[in-house]
Parts: C-alpha cells; structure tokens; sequence
C-alpha cells in the first residue's frame, strides 16, 4: 500500500501522552491516553485505558475507556469496558453487554434535526410549541 491517500494512515496517541486542548486529525485515530478537548477525526479507536473529556465527532467510533463529554459519529461501538457520560447521536450503534452509558441517545438525520433547531418531537395537531428553553426529549423503543 504506496497510497499517499488519507485513509491509509493512522496516528496513535499512547497511553504515557496527556493533551490539553482540541484534537482534529483527516487520519484515523487511536487514543490510549488522556485528552482534554474535543476530538474530530475520520475513525476514532479508544483503547480501555484511555479517557476523554470533551466532545467527539468522527465517522466511525469505537470505545474502549471512558469519555465525558457529547458523542456524534455515523458508525458507534460501545465496547463492555466503556463508561460514557454524554449524550450520544449515531446511525448505526452497537453497545455490549457490560458497557454504562449515562446521557441521552439521538438516531440519526432526527438529532441533527432536533438539535440545528430544538425542536421538541412531533406532537398532535393543535398542541402549543414549547418555548426555545426546553430540551427535545428522545423515547427509545425496542423491538
């Protein structure tokens, strides 16, 4: 693979590495250590001895450790060992068994809804809309 093309490289944050500040990486990314900051990457892969505070957006997702902050990414695995404190917006999610999430789940084009406009869920014809203070509330339905 002689690829110069972006999604053939990776950059790996050890376990010995703590940054404070933002992260932003077109490369995939592996964090073992501790970051203060929000992370924006294309994949993003959280070894279990890793912690994050600071919101995350990437494409893909795989969560390991812990992370206190809002989640937005396309493709999410929450991994047993993980402790998530946040609220989490995904396409496509897979959690295993074992893994504490504390935060609220959004699925898809209806959180990026939900939150460009705060607009609160459908409701019957001839309700009032609630005011721009009060957060959309999300139901999740199992089937």
């Amino acid at each position: 693979m002689a690829s110069s093309s972006s999604s053939s490289t990776f950059s790996v944050i050890g376990s010995d590495v703590k940054i404070k500040g933002d992260v932003e990486a077109s490369a995939d990314l592996h964090v073992d250590g501790t970051i203060e900051g929000d992370i924006k990457c294309s994949s993003l892969v959280q070894g279990e001895t890793s912690a994050i505070a600071g919101g995350i957006i990437a494409e893909t997702a795989r969560l390991a450790g812990k992370v206190n902050g809002s989640i937005r990414a396309r493709e999410l695995v929450i991994l047993r060992s993980a402790q998530i404190h946040g609220d989490v917006q995904y396409e496509a999610l897979t959690i295993e068994q074992g893994a504490q999430v504390d935060g609220r789940f959004a699925h898809g084009t209806k959180a990026n809804e939900a939150v460009k406009t705060t607009a609160k869920p459908a409701q019957p014809a001839g309700d009032e809309p609630k005011s721009e203070g009060d957060e959309p509330k999300l139901g999740l339905v199992s089937n």
